[in-house]
């Protein structure tokens, strides 16, 4: 560990986040050390690149607590990536000696300024909800870029602009994951949203009591915060909320009178207090989650003053997302859906039931905890077919055959075996659809979701 008289900002991890966060450091006059435990001739290119502004770089090393034993507290700091579990001894230990630990968000919320920040949470919808927004604020001529849990590094992008010397963002447009929000707790956005909250990543929290709490802290440290009505955890945590706005994607009368949404669908017509705005059908995109998602979009852009009519034509012109029922494909008849993205039951199950049937599932991964009753419900109402492939396919295997489901159920290795079968299989049983919707974490074979979607879209082209 270097040693000299200014502090030292210690990094761990080369990813995206870690990355940016330690550009942004070194732009802003700190001495960086970037850890990472791996070592490969990619990360080798990467920590080149850092040494080259001045970043020092040491690969192959593992997240050990003698790396840091002349760590000053109060005076030097440790920046995680969200990939290493918060409660991880070592971080413990440097934690109980008063150094101090945070997450790359924590140096992008230093360096951000005055920028506004609205800050989008939820076990699922909130990749839609970022992207979805920043693509409204952007079509009204605002400059809000999308930052965060998206793929793109917070700390480089303000990095970027500031190198660029163009005026700041009117707004980042940020989606947080609990990892990012756990390690960043003086976050306090100008708007909060949460999409909603189902059992997920609890290898990691525990307990889901632990994982919500750690959701709620960003909307708790919210100037102002919107919630979907819609989602029976937060409808059931109410009366806990007191300066909350809540929107539903159905009519008001439905939530009862304890729960008035500032913003609901009603006759095929968003609505909001002053009469109809415009009709729910601007978004194109299918499944009732994404008239949830579009909710919370329209009520986050009023609260920003964007006109009805301004807010309609960018919905009109939303393209979709990435590896979120992303159709990809229309062969033979059979359209073809890229949902990587979905990589939990819930997920996995708003999309099956979100898309039309009869469809062959294709699903497998790294499997995590979670409950798969509506999952395994939802295939045995729409798959005629289930190709599982990954570490999880016998596991997936025995689930799908204990519920009594009645299709054609089949394993493979890897996704290279699945797709052509999946292609024989609709042609045989009549499916009109064929859906990736793994329902697992994707790390058994790839790098993250999005390597999967991509891999899954290349196999569909070749076809």
């Amino acid at each position: 560990m270097p040693s000299t008289s200014h502090p030292l900002e210690v990094v761990i991890g080369l990813g995206r986040s870690g990355t940016g966060a330690a550009r942004l450091l070194k732009a802003n006059g700190r001495r960086v050390l970037v850890l990472e435990s791996r070592r490969s001739p990619e990360l080798e290119q990467q920590a080149e690149a850092l040494r080259s502004v001045g970043v020092e770089v040491e690969l192959g090393q593992p997240l050990a607590a003698e790396r840091f034993a002349k760590l000053q507290p109060g005076y030097d700091r440790v920046v995680v990536s969200p990939g290493i579990r918060w409660d991880h001894p070592v971080l413990q230990a440097l934690r109980e000696r008063g150094v101090r630990v945070c997450g790359e968000m924590s140096v992008a919320w230093e360096a951000s300024g005055s920028i506004p920040w609205i800050g989008i949470t939820g076990t699922n919808g909130k990749t839609t909800v970022t992207h979805l927004l920043s693509h409204v604020l952007s079509h009204a001529g605002l400059d809000a870029p999308m930052v965060g849990n998206v793929g793109i590094s917070a700390a480089e992008l303000l990095l970027e602009r500031r190198e660029a010397g163009t005026t700041p963002p009117d707004w980042l447009v940020v989606e947080l994951s609990s990892y990012q929000i756990e390690s960043s707790a003086e976050l306090a956005p100008r708007l909060g949203l949460w999409t909603t909250l189902t059992p997920d990543h609890l290898e990691r929290h525990g307990t889901l009591e632990a994982y919500r709490a750690i959701k709620r802290t960003l909307l708790d440290n919210s100037r102002e915060q919107l919630l979907n009505a819609d989602d029976a955890d937060l409808r059931a945590h109410a009366g806990s909320w007191n300066r909350a706005d809540w929107v539903t994607a159905g009519p008001r009368e439905q939530l009862g009178a304890g729960l008035q949404p500032c913003l609901w669908i009603d006759g095929g017509m968003v609505m909001a207090a002053s009469g109809a705005l415009f009709p729910a059908t601007a978004l194109a995109l299918p499944g009732a989650h994404n008239r949830q998602n579009m909710v919370l979009v329209v009520a986050a852009a009023l609260k920003l003053g964007l006109e009805p009519a301004l807010i309609e034509a960018a919905l009109r012109s939303f393209p979709g997302v990435p590896h979120r029922l992303e159709q990809i494909r229309l062969l033979d008849g059979v359209r073809w859906f890229n949902d990587s993205k979905a990589t939990n039951y819930d997920a996995a199950e708003v999309g099956i039931t979100a898309v039309e049937g009869p469809m062959v599932v294709l699903a497998g991964g790294e499997i995590k905890q979670g409950d798969p009753r509506a999952w395994l419900e939802a295939l045995g109402q729409r798959a005629a077919a289930v190709v599982l492939f990954g570490a999880a396919r016998d596991a997936f295997a025995a689930l799908i055959s204990g519920s009594g489901y009645p299709g054609s159920v089949q394993l493979v290795e890897g996704q290279t075996e699945a797709v052509p079968l999946a292609r024989e299989l609709a042609r045989r049983l009549g499916c009109s659809t064929v859906l990736l919707s793994p329902a697992c974490a994707s790390f058994d074979q790839y790098k993250d979701f999005e390597a999967r979607g991509e891999h899954f879209r290349s196999l569909v082209a070749a076809l």
